[in-house]
Parts: structure tokens; C-alpha cells; sequence
């Protein structure tokens, strides 16, 4: 797994990663915790960014407070304020439930989303984020583009997990335009990406009832 934050020690860059991936999978506590932890080690600006986005995808309501607090700390950040800012905001907005202002949200961050965005933690979530928002919104075609374009990137996602979890989203969203057929082979490379998870996990679990309805 290639570092999120080389500019800290290694635990705070591994625990922070960790807590990232965890929201990810859904596992809120375990999130949580990571991010609590990292932030007992450094109150860095890079480490609150990723606090931030990980709070953001769980829910916390602490993922406002520090995107409040970086945005008047660091107000001449040029990447903070057009990719990192937007892309914890339309996180917020898609806990919210408000998937168009989520969208709207991450306009800024669109001639940005495939570049390095100043730290090590870019894995194309602007890119991913919208998707979620089209396929929360019912915009099965739009979601698959988005969620295409990671897959069409490896080379930035490396082995984050919304590479993998992008293959499951993209079966989601041709199932939600219709083409049963492209969605079962989505859910298909999935399966093959995952075949050796731990059969428990809540979100290979979900894929696998999704599936069933495809028979």
C-alpha cells in the first residue's frame, strides 16, 4: 500500500490509512477509532485532511469542524481549497442524503481530480464521491462513467480499496440503467477481485444478495 502521509511517522500514516479503508468497508467503530488514534499523534494538516475525509464518510459530525478549521487555517492552500475542501464537503452532503448538492460540490475539484492533489491520499475520491452521488440520485449512466473512470486508472487508485469496490459500484449502476447483462459481469470481476475476503464482510455480503437478484 503506498503511504498516505510520508510527511509523518509511520504510525500515524498506516493508522490513518487503515481507518480510511475502514470507512470505506463500513466499519464505522473501527474508523472512528483509527482516526481518534492518528489524531492523539499529529495534528498535522495533512493528517486533518484525512481525518476529515474518513469523519466525512461515516458520518461524524466532527468532518465540518475540521473542514471549517482547514479552511480558515490554510486559506491560500490552492489545493486544499479547490480538491480537498470540495471532496470532504460533497462527503458530508452524501451522508446527508443530498446527492445534487454533493455533485454540485465537487465542480471545483474536477480539473484536479486526476493529479496527486499536494499529498499522498488522492485515489480519485472526487471521481468516486460523484459517482455514489449519481447512483444515490437514480443516474445509473452517469455512475458508471464516474466509476469507470477509476477503474481506468489504476495506475492513481493502486490498491486502494475504491478500486475494488468501484467494480462492485459500476455492477450497481448497470443494474440501475437496466443492462442486466453488463452488471452481472461487473459483479462477476468483483467476485474475483474479493475471492479471498473474509467471507463476513458486511459489503461482499450485500454484493452477493444484489447479485442474486440479477438471476
Amino acid at each position: 500500500m503506498r503511504p498516505i502521509c510520508a510527511w509523518s511517522t509511520i504510525k500515524v500514516c498506516t493508522g490513518i490509512n487503515a481507518a480510511l479503508r475502514e470507512a470505506e468497508l463500513g466499519n464505522i467503530a473501527l474508523a472512528r477509532n483509527g482516526v481518534d488514534a492518528a489524531l492523539a499523534l499529529s495534528q498535522g494538516k495533512d493528517v486533518k485532511i484525512a481525518a476529515a475525509l474518513t469523519l466525512a464518510r461515516i458520518g461524524d459530525p466532527r468532518a465540518g469542524r475540521f473542514a471549517r478549521q482547514l479552511a480558515r487555517d490554510y486559506p491560500l492552500n490552492t489545493m486544499l481549497k479547490f480538491y480537498w475542501l470540495p471532496t470532504i464537503n460533497a462527503a458530508i452532503e452524501l451522508r446527508r442524503h443530498h446527492p445534487s448538492n454533493a455533485v454540485a460540490q465537487l465542480q471545483a475539484a474536477a480539473p484536479y481530480e486526476l493529479g496527486v492533489a499536494g499529498m499522498f491520499i488522492n485515489y480519485l475520491y472526487p471521481v468516486y464521491i460523484r459517482g455514489q452521488a449519481f447512483l444515490t440520485a437514480g443516474n445509473g449512466i452517469e455512475a458508471a462513467a464516474e466509476f469507470q473512470k477509476v477503474l481506468d486508472h489504476s495506475g492513481i487508485v493502486v490498491n486502494f480499496v475504491i478500486g475494488a469496490l468501484s467494480q462492485l459500484q459500476i455492477g450497481r449502476s448497470y443494474a440501475m440503467s437496466g443492462d442486466d447483462a453488463k452488471a452481472k459481469a461487473a459483479y462477476q470481476k468483483f467476485f474475483a477481485l474479493w475471492k479471498d475476503a473474509d467471507p463476513d464482510i458486511s459489503v461482499l455480503q450485500e454484493a452477493r444478495v444484489d447479485y442474486a437478484k440479477l438471476r
